[in-house]
């Protein structure tokens, strides 16, 4: 007795589409179980877990890469390198969001001196002009 589903239905319960799912096969992120003769794949409902571990995982940041190894850590157990992934992780995330307020504040300086207006030239162009 077959106890799998197919891989149309693990889309369905992972929340991801068909070609989402090739994708990670091919990446080596999700096993591709055997095709029996003349039948379809079966997949296993721990793959619906896997699947989503992926998907939160490249939510929070991480690469496909960068998931490739935390699901190594995740099978050897090694919560230490997997939080110093996390912590690296955090700093790359703190140092864009410093980098975007910097190019939020320069922006929204520029945006209000077009709003006070006055000259002929515009001041957005006139600062991506500068040397």
């Amino acid at each position: 007795m077959v106890t799998g589903m197919s891989i149309g239905r693990l889309a369905e319960a992972a929340g991801v589409n068909i070609e989402t799912i090739r994708y990670y096969q091919r990446r080596g992120l999700l096993d591709e179980p055997p095709k029996p003769l003349g039948g379809y794949r079966c997949y296993l409902p721990e793959q619906v877990k896997r699947l989503r571990f992926i998907k939160r995982a490249q939510a929070l940041g991480f690469t496909l890469d960068e998931v490739g190894v935390l699901l190594t850590l995740d099978a050897a157990c090694t919560c230490s390198e997997t939080r110093a992934l996390a912590v690296h992780k955090l700093a790359l995330i703190e140092q864009k969001m410093a980098d975007l307020a910097a190019m939020q504040q320069v922006l929204g300086g520029l945006v209000r001196q077009c709003d006070v207006g006055g000259g002929t030239a515009c001041p957005i162009i006139d600062a991506l002009n500068e040397e």
